[in-house]
């Protein structure tokens, strides 16, 4: 339609920080970029699908997120556009969160060239969506491997590692799940000329007892695993760690 943009109205008034029911301390954006918008999207935030943020994105359609509740002005809502169209960005923009997660991990298994797609492979032909990956230091020939998952798939994963013991193509010593994780993320732009963000993070986290079971980095995103019962705490103290009561 080569539209300059796309109203989208929903059950909230924009893009916030973070969850404002996990803490009042979250604070509605007036601007997020679309790479920003696209990780918060796809790592637990729910204002807008993956999908219409991609498309948003790639043929340069600028979002704005309004309330089918309230009268709007042209000032109202969140804008997702590109990073070009924002004047000043923040280190990080806003703490996602994923409580329907769960750990799978593979003990002792043979550390061998392929022994990775061999694992992977039945998964992904599965359907299985994994996420994290960490494979531990080999010793004597044997690793474990680790990985996260959705928990509605876990039956399913399951199925697909015993079948592929069975066959031959993989061999370890015991499969242990754990159901009660939960992931948590801080997403930002700025994380790319800013250093010492998970360093910032990882601290946040350990001055609140929580231990780390995962971690994953990209460019602008660092997620960590952590046990579900602390999932809150841990939102709510990254949140005041990256000053996002002060976002805007």
């Amino acid at each position: 339609f080569r539209a300059e943009r796309c109203d989208i109205y929903t059950d909230v008034d924009g893009v916030y920080t973070t969850d404002p029911r996990i803490t009042s301390k979250a604070r509605k954006l007036d601007r997020i970029a679309f790479e920003e918008m696209l990780e918060l999207a796809s790592l637990g935030a729910k204002v807008l699908q993956t999908r219409s943020v991609e498309l948003a994105m790639r043929y340069k359609v600028r979002l704005r997120v309004l309330s089918s509740f309230e009268d709007n002005d042209e000032h109202a809502g969140t804008l997702v556009c590109d990073e070009e169209d924002i004047m000043e960005w923040n280190v990080v923009a806003g703490v996602a969160f994923s409580r329907d997660e769960a750990k799978m991990t593979l003990l002792s298994v043979a550390d061998r060239p392929g022994i990775a797609a061999a694992i992977f492979g039945p998964l992904a032909d599965s359907g299985v969506n994994v996420d994290m990956i960490v494979q531990n230091i080999s010793e004597d020939g044997r690793t474990d491997m680790t990985f996260s998952l959705p928990v509605n798939q876990v039956g399913r994963a399951r199925k697909a590692i015993d079948e592929a013991k069975a066959s031959g193509d993989i061999n370890y010593a015991q499969l242990v799940t754990d159901e009660d994780v939960a992931k948590v993320s801080v997403v930002g732009i700025g994380m790319r000329s800013h250093a010492g963000v998970a360093a910032q993070m990882f601290s946040a986290l350990r001055d609140e007892g929580i231990n780390i079971k995962v971690i994953t980095t990209s460019e602008i995103k660092v997620s960590v695993l952590i046990d579900r019962k602390y999932m809150e705490l841990a939102v709510q103290a990254l949140h005041d760690t990256f000053g996002l009561e002060l976002v805007a």
